[in-house]
């Protein structure tokens, strides 16, 4: 789904001041952090980059509706969503042209290597269990040797291939990669029937799946927990901000309160998220079921506080390795240190770029979060 190259306070009371100096594992009280919209004598930029796909429209609906500026107002700040491709957010974030992205695991973990960017994982919003596909015309998973796959190279996407070729005892030597972006891959496979193989996300999967003659041989819900959908902040503006992580918190926890409550309010949210993403709401609702999505904090933190994250994320570090994703400079699946709630550290712990915290999600939890 997602890739390298391809395709979100200023405070002015003392105690708040001191709060934005601490770690970003650190939480405070709710009233620790209360300062209303008047107070505000200078409100900070952060802004959020973003991309299409099922687990990720509920930002492009909360900035239909307000909540951004709401949040935002809350925590005396704004907060722009850039919705672009998905290589080009990643970019984005990686220029420290936006201070948030929502991005994979992955492509987090492959970007991080190349680059040496520090991120702070503060939200776990979904694995894919389904959403990402490897289709073909005709052609049966062991059939598929020497054939050009089309997919966004250096992705989530290669290292859906290389799980689907692993499954049936073949490797990336015994394909040819054809880098597609996101934005074209359905269109131009449809077109050129020439094109045997593709790998891609939702929308654009179930697109090519319920076109004729494109049938799926290999999708996410094979692999589950592997291919995690991510929130994410550069780990010196959440150190120095932790406000900006308690916007974007509420943002998230406010639409997916919204889309469990059953009625009219729900089922307005989901055919809005089904618009934005220019499918109908009955394919919106096909695709969340090939979410296993995190609605509440509760069920977030479990997953992401869990021993079998760290497995799941064990495989992902071997497979993005070994499969050629990685910069050619990194000579090692080691390189690149991933710290966990519980201190645990995998690879090189003096290297350590990602950081998951249940902070925020637990302050969500335990209602400490302004509205």
């Amino acid at each position: 789904m997602k890739s390298i190259v391809k395709n979100k306070l200023a405070l002015t009371i003392t105690a708040v001041l001191a709060l934005s100096s601490m770690a970003y594992t650190s939480t405070a009280s709710a009233d620790d952090t209360q300062v209303t919209a008047k107070q505000c004598t200078e409100r900070k930029q952060f802004t959020l980059a973003v991309s299409i796909y099922t687990g990720w429209m509920p930002w492009y609906y909360a900035q239909e509706q307000g909540l951004l500026k709401k949040w935002g107002d809350a925590y005396c700040m704004d907060i722009k969503l850039e919705p672009m491709d998905y290589g080009p957010s990643i970019d984005t974030y990686i220029a420290s042209k936006a201070q948030a992205l929502v991005v994979t695991n992955i492509d987090l973990l492959t970007a991080s290597a190349t680059v040496g960017k520090e991120s702070t994982v503060i939200g776990v919003g979904d694995f894919s269990n389904g959403n990402d596909k490897m289709l073909t015309r005709g052609l049966a998973l062991n059939k598929i040797k020497g054939q050009n796959i089309y997919l966004l190279d250096k992705s989530v996407s290669l290292y859906l291939a290389c799980r689907a070729l692993e499954s049936v005892n073949l490797s990336a030597s015994d394909v040819a990669i054809v880098n597609t972006s996101d934005r074209d891959i359905q269109q131009n496979f449809i077109a050129d029937k020439s094109q045997k193989v593709v790998v891609t996300w939702n929308p654009m999967a179930m697109g090519l799946a319920s076109t004729r003659g494109i049938k799926t041989v290999f999708d996410s819900s094979q692999i589950p927990g592997e291919v995690q959908d991510l929130l994410v902040v550069d780990t010196k503006t959440i150190k120095a901000n932790p406000d900006f992580g308690r916007a974007l918190t509420g943002i998230w926890y406010e639409v997916t309160g919204t889309m469990t409550n059953r009625g009219k309010a729900a089922n307005e949210a989901i055919a809005d998220m089904a618009r934005l993403s220019e499918v109908s709401p009955t394919e919106f609702n096909g695709q969340l079921k090939t979410t296993a999505m995190f609605y509440t904090p509760d069920a977030a933190i479990t997953f992401a506080a869990s021993k079998e994250l760290q497995e799941k994320n064990a495989k992902v570090r071997q497979v993005t390795f070994s499969c050629g994703m990685m910069d050619e400079k990194i000579t090692s699946v080691d390189t690149v240190g991933i710290e966990y709630p519980d201190g645990t550290v995998q690879g090189n712990a003096n290297n350590t770029l990602i950081h998951y915290t249940v902070d925020f999600m637990q302050e969500a939890k335990d209602g400490k979060l302004k509205r």
